[in-house]
This record gives C-alpha cells, sequence and structure tokens, in this order.
C-alpha cells in the first residue's frame, strides 16, 4: 500500500513505555505501507554509547551537551534491518543492552540531547511518502499534528517477559525479575522527567497489548492505521 503526498509525509506515531511493542509494531507496519521507520530510542541509546566512551558522566550535563556537536548519528538499512551508525561505525550490538535502556533513559531526561534528537527525528522522517516513529514523545513533541496517534500499554509483568525474550535472541543473558524492576524504574523515570515526559497524547488511540500476540497488536493497529489514512485522503478531497 503507497500513499503519495505532495508537501510532507504523512507521519504516524507510536508511543508508549519499554516493551510495550512499539518496535516490533513499528516496524511491521513500516514493511506493510512502506513508510520510513525511525526508532527515536536507538539515537538516545547511541549518544548515552558515546559518552561512556567519553568518559562523561550522566550528571554533568554541560559536558554532555559540549559532546553533542561530535555526534553523527544515521539509521542505515543492513541486509533488510535498521542499523544505528555512529560516526561511521554500526553501534547495534554495542547499544541493545539492558545496561544501555537504563543509559538512554537517563541521558533523554537532558534537555540539550532532546532538543538535538528531536531536530535529528524530525529530519529522519523527511524523504518518503510517510514515516512510522517509534518513542515516548513522538505523538506529544517531535510530531503533535501527527494525523494518526497511537499510544500502547502492556502490564509490566508482560513486558518484561517480552525484553527478556528479545535479549536472549541476540544471545544476551537476563534475568526477568531484573528486567521487571529496571522497566518499572524507568517507568517512574520517563513520567517524571522534567522535559519531554512520557504521556499519551490526547488525540491517541490507546492500546492495550497485554493479552495480544505481535500477529493479532500489528494487525489491530494497521486496521487503525488505514482507517485514519483512509479519512485524511477524503479530507483533503473535499
Amino acid at each position: 500500500m503507497e500513499i503519495a503526498h505532495k508537501h510532507r509525509p504523512f507521519v504516524i506515531a507510536i508511543d508508549g513505555p519499554a516493551g510495550s511493542g512499539k518496535t516490533t509494531t513499528a516496524k511491521a507496519l513500516a514493511s506493510e505501507l512502506r513508510f520510513i521507520y525511525v526508532d527515536t530510542g536507538a539515537m538516545y541509546r547511541a549518544v548515552a554509547y558515546f559518552a561512556m566512551q567519553r568518559g562523561v558522566a550522566f550528571t554533568d550535563h554541560s559536558a554532555i551537551c559540549a559532546l553533542l556537536p561530535d555526534v553523527d548519528i544515521r539509521l542505515e538499512r543492513v541486509e533488510g534491518e535498521q542499523h544505528t551508525v555512529l560516526n561511521g561505525e554500526n553501534v547495534e550490538a554495542h547499544i541493545r543492552t539492558q545496561e544501555m535502556s537504563k543509559a538512554a533513559s537517563d541521558i533523554s531526561a537532558i534537555s540539550c540531547v532532546r532538543e538535538a534528537m528531536v531536530d535529528l527525528q524530525r529530519k529522519a522522517a523527511e524523504g518518503g511518502t510517510g514515516a512510522i516513529l517509534e518513542g515516548r514523545d513522538i505523538g506529544t513533541v517531535v510530531f503533535p499534528d501527527s494525523p494518526c496517534k497511537v499510544f500502547l500499554v502492556a502490564d509490566a509483568a508482560t513486558r518484561a517477559l517480552r525484553r527478556k525474550l528479545q535479549l536472549e535472541e541476540k544471545g544476551i543473558a537476563s534475568d526477568l525479575d531484573t528486567i521487571r524492576r529496571e522497566i518499572e524504574e524507568r517507568d517512574r523515570n520517563d513520567a517524571a522527567r522534567e522535559h519531554s515526559p512520557l504521556r499519551k497524547a490526547d488525540d491517541a488511540i490507546e492500546v492495550e497489548t497485554t493479552n495480544t500476540s505481535i500477529d493479532e497488536q500489528v494487525s489491530m493497529i494497521l486496521s487503525l492505521v488505514q482507517n485514519r489514512i483512509d479519512q485524511v485522503r477524503k479530507g483533503k478531497s473535499q
């Protein structure tokens, strides 16, 4: 299914807490709709990884801000999968650990980092007929005027199990109880941060995913998205 637009791309915003199914859903939708897919969380992980490599503490906000001009992040397709390239190096394997997940949460609370990443995310959505961005503030900050916003939710136990299975698929050992505690801590941090906290946009469609399979989840959201696209098309033709 392809959608043509004369001006800016049709942006689908998918937000939600860790483990709610954002990435899997966004990738599937992007493939089905032939839209650009943007994993915004990977950008924060890359900045956190760069800071750690430079030995800069996340509590030193001035030093973190000073690093940003030296950060070049690109999302590139490698054998059909999106990979994160930091200053010319593919860092995908380095940024997908639980340690980097927590680091991304810490560094995303720094205002200069969020401002830089929001600008990068908006630019990443350009160049196609449409784009799907997944994160925590896409529908509220990055693209608040998106015509299609989805907010995914699931209980902490389900999200922890999903994350554990994802890590195991990559050969990374993990403990379910530890993952759940980290997810609950990140939920609190993301919701309480001063800049761009995690919250559902007023006009977003909330989708509960605790008791649904990934296939069911994708099918449900694809139907919602297609209905919204049809509404927008109909409105433009009138």
